[in-house]
């Protein structure tokens, strides 16, 4: 028996439309997603630049350098105590109605919370961060959180104010200590990161280069009159918060511990500074060792050489350190190093600058000798000198009264170099034992305005010598200024009361 079936119109259109999606689907496969979506596409398929394989080897090479130095770095919490400080209306209230400061909630102490950052130096808890940043903690004011968020009380191991540096330590084990990198290998132009935690932003890390190195006399505050000032110049981002963090340059190797930053509003301004590792390494190694400072020292009063005294004192160039003083009993005193020598080389490395002079002699030991090569009466001399401990008494003060006392040109015997703008008159027994010199001439008065005060001449002194010609009289310091031309240079080496100094000045 046959059974005839009629085709389903409605089947027949539905197998039709399934195998015309099918084929649509398979040709293009963004066909239903099209029909779901029934909006734009957002966005482009592929990036619109392919980054040259050298951007991306740089790229790559700060990110590691990053992530192998991030857990050195520490922040650092500091609770310390200051002076309550009363505003003006209460200071006047207090003025008025009696009673102490504390009775109306002024005066005594008040709490203060810091922060900074800090690199860890040692697998078991030793840490290099600034003094600044813990020099006035309060005990068990110090609180150190590393990159895995745990916390510990910290010790001071010991402090160094004249390098802004202090050692701490946690009671914590496998710590990562930085890598101590090579300063001599650091030049200007060299890509750097620095890593800390400004402005609350813990584990910050901002990259630039090494702008300058031997930076100094950035006029920063001084906790030491031996304040040492050689600093890395970079233009990585350092704010507050950053201090006592480290630089780093791309193999991750720690090349300074940021400090300082050039600013006039409190915040970045394109420079910042970072101490040295080489100095870095001389004086945590002291502080370690037995929690402070060692420190050698020539026993010389140094100030830079600038035009006119490389002039004066037949140098080719600005170059070298110039001897104002000599302490007594010192190496120096010992060696026969006299004021206006230059200093121009310690150990066979050139030193152009303070703060270059005083680094070389931080990096050596107390009994360790020294070459240096000197500058004198126009010829290069070598003098070896043994490094002594340094006299934490000795004064470096020199005089800072320029006020004229024009009574003193009325007196019998002053003479007066109008063009330079200072007098003198011969010296009295009395005075020279005063000084404790054999001879010279008393400066009785100095022009505040003239060209021998803006090079540092001030009165009350005795000139004993000028262009390294003893000068026993009046009439000796005449004929040596007279022989000079315009423009030509002279140096006099000069005594006060408690120190000596080479004063330089051209001839108008």
């Amino acid at each position: 028996m046959i059974n005839n079936h009629r085709l389903n119109p409605f089947a027949a259109i539905f197998g039709i439309f399934l195998v015309s999606t099918i084929i649509i689907s398979v040709i293009n496969p963004n066909f239903f997603l099209a029909i779901a979506q029934n909006k734009s596409k957002i966005g482009a398929d592929t990036p619109p630049y392919k980054t040259p394989e050298i951007v991306k080897q740089f790229n790559n090479a700060i990110v590691d350098a990053t992530s192998s130095v991030i857990p050195s770095v520490v922040s650092i919490a500091v609770e310390s105590e200051v002076e309550n400080q009363m505003n003006d209306f209460f200071r006047d209230f207090h003025r008025f109605f009696g009673g102490t400061p504390e009775d109306f909630g002024g005066g005594g102490k008040q709490k203060v919370r810091g922060a900074g950052s800090g690199v860890i130096i040692s697998s078991d808890g030793y840490i290099v961060t600034n003094n600044h940043v813990v020099e006035k903690a309060t005990k068990d004011g110090i609180v150190v959180t590393l990159n895995d968020k745990s916390e510990y009380k910290a010790t001071i191991i010991g402090t160094d104010p004249s390098t802004d540096l202090a050692v701490i330590k946690i009671e914590a084990n496998n710590l990562t200590p930085a890598y101590f990198g090579d300063m001599s290998k650091v030049k200007p132009g060299d890509f750097v990161i620095a890593v800390g935690n400004p402005l609350g932003l813990s584990f910050t890390v901002t990259q630039g280069i090494v702008s300058a190195i031997g930076r100094g006399q950035l006029g920063l505050p001084r906790k030491s009159r031996f304040s040492v000032e050689n600093f890395i110049q970079t233009d990585a981002a350092i704010n507050p918060g950053n201090s006592g963090g480290g630089l780093f340059d791309l193999s991750g190797s720690l090349i300074g511990i940021n400090t300082a930053i050039a600013t006039e509003t409190g915040g970045f301004m394109g420079y910042g500074f970072a101490i040295p590792v080489d100095i870095v390494k001389t004086v945590v190694e002291d502080l370690i060792d037995d929690g402070k400072i060692d420190r050698p020292s020539l026993g010389v009063m140094i100030s830079n050489v600038d035009k006119i005294q490389a002039k004066a004192l037949g140098l080719d160039k600005v170059k070298g350190v110039l001897v104002n003083d000599i302490v007594k009993k010192s190496g120096a005193d010992d060696a026969g190093i006299e004021p206006q020598d230059v200093i121009l080389k310690v150990d066979g490395i050139e030193v152009n600058s303070v703060s270059e002079l005083q680094t070389e002699i931080i990096k050596k030991k107390i009994g360790d000798r020294v070459s240096l090569t000197i500058w004198r009466d126009n010829k290069e001399i070598s003098k070896k000198v043994t490094l002594k401990p340094r006299d934490e008494k000795i004064s470096s003060k020199l005089p800072e009264d320029f006020e004229e006392d024009l009574s003193l040109e009325q007196e019998g015997g002053v003479t007066s170099f109008p063009k330079l703008g200072f007098s003198v008159k011969p010296l009295t027994s009395s005075q020279k034992e005063d000084f404790e010199v054999d001879g010279g001439v008393f400066i009785s008065n100095v022009n505040r305005s003239s060209v021998a005060a803006m090079r540092g001449l001030a009165p009350n002194g005795v000139i004993v010598s000028a262009d390294r010609q003893q000068v026993k009289s009046v009439k000796d310091l005449k004929k040596i200024i007279n022989s000079k031309k315009s423009g030509d240079a002279i140096s006099m080496k000069v005594k006060y009361s408690d120190s000596w100094r080479v004063v330089s000045f051209e001839i108008p």
